[in-house]
């Protein structure tokens, strides 16, 4: 028998728990911020914690950026406030979650 979603009761195959999470989920807000060198970073922040580390690899690779996800916010190197809210919008979260500052 194959593995079920604890929450559903579905088999993990048709399960779409995670999706209607992402599009339930608290507002992403995404910003720039100034670090050392002069150097811009883009943060976002608002990240379901379980998705945080799914989530920086897909937009370190979407964006070829370095980054890292600390303090439950994510820190990608450079300016990328735009790119970030389209990547994301193609990996499942909802476009009317995503405030770009």
């Amino acid at each position: 028998m194959p593995d079920t979603c604890p929450n559903c009761g579905l088999p993990l195959e048709l399960c779409v728990c995670k999706v209607l999470d992402r599009e339930t989920e608290t507002k992403i807000r995404v910003y720039q911020k100034k670090a050392k060198f002069d150097k811009y970073m883009t943060v976002i922040e608002g990240i379901n914690p379980d998705e945080i580390a799914r989530t920086t690899k897909e937009l370190k690779r979407a964006l070829a950026c370095g980054g890292t996800d600390r303090d439950g916010t994510i820190e990608l190197q450079g300016e990328h406030k735009e790119a970030v809210k389209k990547t994301l919008i193609k990996l499942g979260y909802k476009e009317g979650n995503i405030d770009v500052a």
